[in-house]
Formats: C-alpha cells, structure tokens, sequence
C-alpha cells in the first residue's frame, strides 16, 4: 500500500520532493506564503496547494485530502525562527510558537498512523517540544528524535537539524545515514564545480536561477583578498570593516568568507547569496554564490523551479525561500525510512494472519 503524506509548512516543497524521491505519495502542501505558491505547484503538479494558515485548519480539511481507507502521514516543520541558534539570547516569543500547538492539534484531531517533523536542534531544549512528544506519546505513538547532520544523508552541506518520526504501528528508528563520516561527505566541488562561471552580477542566459548578486566595489576588493576557508583577517587593514576593528566585533570571522572545494557548504541560511553574510564567497570565482548553487546545496534537482519565467526574480526572495527550505535528500531518507518500516511490519503482520489461520485450519481437521 502507498502512503499517503500531507506537508503542513510544506515552503517551495524541499520535504515534498524528497518523500516523493522516495515513494511516498504526497497529497498537498499547506503554506501561509504565496511565494510558495509557484514553486511548489510547478515542480509537484500532482499534489495540491493550498494557501492557508496551520491556524484555521481542521481535521476535516485534512481529512477531504487524504484518501479514505490509506495510510497517512502528516509531515512538517514549523516556522523554526523562535528555537533558531541566532535566537538563542533574544527574548523569548511565546506568540510565535503557536504554529508547532497546531501541529500537535492536528495531530490529535486526524490521528494519522505517521507523523514526522524537522526543525533547528534548538527546539529539543523548549516547553513547545516537551508538550508535542507528550501530545504523541498520548496518542499511542513510538517516537524517534535525534540532531543529524544532513551532510550524513548525501547533502553537500553542514547543516544540523532535529529530525522525528513517529508510528502508531510499532516501534520505528531514525534514518541510517548513507554518506556517514567527514570523508563521506560531498563536497562544495562535488555539487557545483561544473556550473558556468558568473561574474558578479552575471546571469546565466541558459539558467536564469544561475545568478549572483552585484559587489559594491569595496566587497570587490574584498573577495579578491579572501582565500577559500579563510577570514577577513587575511585581508590588507584597510578593507577590514570598521566592527571588527573593534573588541567586540574581533571574533566575528564567520562572513566575508569563501567556501573550500574539499569541503560541504555552510549551511544554506535566508540571506545566503550575500557574501558578507556568512562563508557564502564562491572558492574561485570573485562573487557569491549563485541562487542555483545555493539550492543544490540544499540538494533539489538541478532544474528545480523557484520562479516563473514571467516574474522578475529577486534574488533576496528566492534565497530567503531556499534557506527556509528542508533539504530534499533528508526528507527522501525519512521518507525510506517510513517506507521499510510499514513494509516490515506489513510482513509481520501478514505472517502472524498466516500463522492464526494455519492454525485454526489445523485445529478443524477429524481426529
């Protein structure tokens, strides 16, 4: 039997693409933002998109969207921002951890033999977590969580997310990893070492998604000073920026960097087309990465869809809908993971019918 999945906070459809990857029927996805809207019906013009907030949905919206009779998964990954790492010492916004209620809400109204869900490490220390584990727990579920690296599951990025799955059907184990260990991993080379070379600013006349933000002529002189894996504390005085000059700003060396060929990408953030904004300078070429770059290194299909061709495409919104997105690769390996375990206890369940009606048609035999 298919499982039938619905992707709650589904963005551009990363979690989509990969439990679809991995042979799991995704019915729809529900996202709040319209800029999803494309993205997701272009690439998965077999599922449904609804614009419509996690809020105002009811079980019986979810359930008009399941098959009747299937096996259902009810997959998502609430607006992370509130447990985020670059959160970690701002006031905490209780308003804004409503969305991850819902899901537990849904949850409970839809009882769906599956449920996974990916977020930020950070959520695994907060109350909203604590109650959503209670929430399936309650609800008969065997629950599986841990923080994984997706570079472990083929994704050419360091990238460390809180990954669950749950099943009403018997106890279940997170993904095995398939690229396990630093050697393993795929590399910033790997991923994008045969892409047309862009200038700043340069598009790509056969990939208009290839293109790379303009350099002020200050970030020009700077890229041109940076090595791959380095600082700017490998530049000339006078391009060091006036912050980290002083004391407070002298630790900051994680932006204004170039990535390594030998090495995953750092992890693919909302502003990750911007050089001064974290290690995102291509190893070679004097510029940022390319939106396409950044969205391989979330690992979509090369030819995955994040504008229409009838639509200015701004690099600022495209990059922002990249990073927010669940890398595709970890989702098709839920996705399998889901797959085995409801084939294997299939199976058990199977033999132990055999077994009974052996039995009983043993039992019925003259003496």
């Amino acid at each position: 039997m298919v499982i039938y999945a619905i992707d709650l906070f589904c963005g551009v459809g990363g979690l989509t693409q990969g439990l679809r990857e991995a042979g799991i029927s995704v019915v729809a996805g529900i996202d709040i933002d319209p800029s999803c809207a494309h993205p997701f019906e272009a690439n998965h013009p077999q599922s449904r998109f609804l614009l419509k907030s996690v809020e105002s949905l009811s079980a019986a919206d979810l359930h008009a969207l399941w098959p009747s009779n299937s096996i259902r998964l009810l997959a998502g990954c609430a607006p992370c921002q509130p447990f985020s790492s670059y959160a970690r010492n701002a006031p905490k916004d209780h308003s804004k951890w409503g969305m991850l209620f819902h899901f537990s809400r849904l949850i409970r109204d839809t009882k769906p033999e599956f449920v996974t869900m990916e977020n930020v490490p950070g959520l695994a220390r907060e109350a909203p977590f604590v109650d959503f584990l209670n929430t399936l727990k309650e609800g008969g579920y065997q629950v599986a969580y841990q923080t994984v690296n997706v570079a472990d599951f083929g994704v050419p990025q360091q990238r460390k997310r809180l990954v669950l799955i749950a099943s009403k059907l018997g106890q279940i184990s997170l993904p095995s990893p398939t690229h396990s260990g630093s050697k393993n991993w795929l590399s910033v080379k790997d991923a994008i070492g045969k892409l047309p070379v862009l200038d700043a600013g340069e598009i790509d006349k056969n990939d208009l998604l290839h293109r790379s933000a303009r350099l002020s002529p200050l970030n020009s002189s700077r890229i041109r000073a940076s090595k791959p894996g380095g600082t700017w504390r490998d530049w000339p005085k006078e391009l060091v920026a006036e912050c980290h000059r002083k004391e407070s700003g002298k630790h900051s060396a994680g932006v204004y960097g170039r990535m390594r060929w030998d090495q995953p990408a750092p992890t693919m953030t909302t502003l990750c087309c911007g050089f001064g904004n974290g290690r995102f300078g291509h190893p070679e070429q004097n510029r940022a990465i390319s939106l396409r770059e950044a969205a391989i290194f979330q690992s979509f299909p090369i030819n995955y869809q994040f504008a229409s061709a009838n639509n200015l495409i701004s690099i600022k919104r495209v990059s922002k809908l990249i990073g927010n997105a669940v890398p595709p690769k970890l989702g098709e390996a839920v996705g399998i993971t889901l797959i085995k375990h409801f084939s294997d206890i299939s199976s058990q369940t199977s033999t132990t019918q055999s077994k009974v009606t052996h039995r009983l048609g043993k039992s019925k035999q003259p003496l």
